[in-house]
């Protein structure tokens, strides 16, 4: 049996830090995938500033699961050597923040550009993934509408390609907004590679709705990986369930559906924790 660990990108809650960090030990979460920081990227925070960051975090009992980067997010046609030099300042930042994941990405391209673009998407993974090496950091691929990566086939098109080196992140309601079904088509496919989950579920039109009331098949892929697993799985809420402050600078290109169904991003993130409890196998332990 395996034990589910809580992250989450506590953003969502709120963009001041202190309050995030309020919400997520109201809701006891100790782990978070840092994002936005005080309305900042977690990937433009100076150093000095991740490390004041980190020991508040720390003082409150709250690990950091994963930097969740912007890294990869800019047109394959884009200048590469400023994105490597953001990349390894992020590096540094996952390093003082005492985590050893950075979630990111693999290029938006031009519509429907797959097979032209995939030589320069596998030869810039290359290169960034030799930086990740050096650091000691692993590199999280998160499928995401619009880029490379979008399909559960093209997702283990990379992870192949680069044998163990870049890990996966699984995004359930992300492959419902390309048109895939996440359950069990995209997991039979990845379920040997999965990294952690991002737990983000949508209806069958893309509307982002919480964990367990759309067709992500949450509870299933959940039940499946208690079945397989040992040792600890990190499961980080990405509830997208209210328009809250930053969401189009901190994620960037295609808009996301929100069904923006809550008064306030508290209230928003409170469903998306309680639905995802619901989601646990009752066999599995969660913290």
């Amino acid at each position: 049996m395996v034990r589910f660990k809580f992250s989450a990108f506590s953003d969502e809650y709120s963009a001041s830090l202190n309050e995030q960090i309020e919400g997520l030990i109201k809701h006891k979460i100790r782990m978070t995938e840092l994002r936005g920081v005080d309305d900042t990227n977690v990937s433009d925070l100076t150093l000095e500033k991740a490390g004041e960051v980190h020991k508040k975090l720390e003082s409150a009992g709250i690990s950091v699961s994963a930097v969740g980067s912007p890294i990869g997010k800019i047109m394959i046609t884009d200048p590469i050597e400023p994105h490597l030099d953001k990349l390894k300042h992020t590096c540094e930042i996952a390093k003082i923040l005492g985590t050893s994941r950075i979630r990111a990405f693999s290029f938006y391209l031009e519509e429907g550009k797959y097979e032209e673009s995939r030589n320069e998407v596998i030869d810039r993974i290359g290169k960034m993934l030799d930086i990740t090496d050096e650091y000691g950091v692993k590199y999280c691929h998160e499928n995401e509408k619009g880029i490379y990566g979008d399909s559960p086939e093209r997702c283990l098109e990379l992870l192949e390609q680069f044998d163990g080196r870049m890990g996966c992140v699984f995004d359930p309601a992300n492959f419902i907004q390309c048109g895939y079904k996440p359950f069990d088509t995209c997991y039979n496919i990845l379920k040997n590679h999965i990294t952690y989950l991002h737990i983000k579920d949508a209806t069958a039109k893309g509307v982002i709705v919480p964990a367990g009331k759309g067709i992500g098949g949450i509870p299933e892929i959940l039940a499946l990986i208690n079945n397989s697993h040992t040792g600890d799985f990190i499961l980080t809420l990405e509830p997208h369930l209210q328009i809250f402050k930053g969401l189009e600078a901190l994620e960037g290109g295609q808009k996301t559906e929100l069904g923006n169904a809550y008064a306030s991003s508290a209230e928003a993130f409170e469903a998306a924790v309680t639905n995802l409890r619901y989601c646990i196998p009752r066999t599995a332990a969660q913290i």
